[in-house]
């Protein structure tokens, strides 16, 4: 940060190579970013931010802690206003859109929380519809025979009864999943979906993650510090870093960057390799 100077599935947790491999050409652009600029009091979170990502691309948003990461997916999630900059989601000037048009944009954006952002008080299958049910164009028979499919998808087909205090940490990421999922979202963002989990359990989310997306031909911006275990999700990173972009591109780039904060942040996630 800166101051101001005054179909057919793998089952749950097994890597689907095959699908990683045979990856559909990317699209039209979906997501362009320029100039992004956001403050909090004194402290600039992001400086200038440029960003473009093309349909069914996966995109990994790296950095250290506290960098403004999920301060990012906010304000492309219409959460946040920036100080600054433009945004363009699914061919719509964010920015410019009055508060109906943002409600409709945000059934085609699915949003993974980091804190799971589960409703205490409604059982799971009532957490999984209620972005479907606040759309309100389908029956409650409809809802149900989609919050099963969604619960099935997730490898959780008989949770929907259960409360979220009687979930595991990991079937709480796999319901918020289900939920962001529900109203067949274009795009996804991801903030930080293992956060707080074992490293199995973690890349059974991203396995989870992958699938999903291979089944929609989704796109999606995906928050992690778990380099290693996003590896099979990710086509390219995005590494924010003292407020702005500081690197773009494969895995393979990275490793070969003369960055030496690039490099350094790119081992040090990939040490668990070894």
């Amino acid at each position: 940060m800166k101051r101001r100077e005054s179909q057919e599935t793998v089952p749950y947790g097994e890597i689907d190579t095959t699908a990683i491999l045979d990856r559909k050409p990317l699209g039209d652009v979906v997501l362009e970013v320029h100039g992004l600029t956001h403050w909090f009091g004194d402290v600039c979170v992001l400086d200038g931010v440029d960003l473009t990502m093309r349909e069914g691309e996966v995109v990994g948003l790296i950095g250290p802690g506290g960098v403004g990461k999920s301060v990012f997916v906010k304000l492309c999630c219409g959460l946040l206003v920036p100080d600054a900059g433009e945004i363009h989601i699914l061919g719509k000037d964010l920015l410019a859109l009055d508060d109906k048009e943002r409600q409709e944009l945000r059934t085609r954006v699915g949003l993974v929380f980091q804190n799971y952002a589960l409703f205490d008080f409604m059982t799971v299958g009532d957490n999984v519809a209620f972005p479907m049910r606040q759309r309100g164009q389908a029956s409650e028979a409809e809802i149900a025979a989609k919050v099963q499919e969604r619960l099935s998808e997730v490898d959780l087909p008989k949770v929907q009864h259960l409360m979220p205090n009687e979930l595991s940490g990991g079937m709480k990421k796999r319901v918020g999943l289900a939920r962001a999922n529900i109203n067949d979202p274009e795009f996804i963002f991801f903030d930080d979906p293992t956060a707080g989990l074992d490293p199995v359990t973690s890349s059974k989310i991203f396995n989870l993650v992958r699938r999903t997306q291979e089944q929609r031909n989704s796109t999606c911006l995906v928050i992690s510090h778990d380099i290693d275990r996003m590896r099979p999700v990710c086509d390219r990173y995005v590494l924010l870093y003292d407020a702005r972009v500081r690197f773009q591109g494969t895995e393979q780039d990275a490793m070969a960057s003369s960055d030496p904060i690039v490099h350094e942040f790119f081992r040090a996630g990939m040490v668990g390799r070894a």
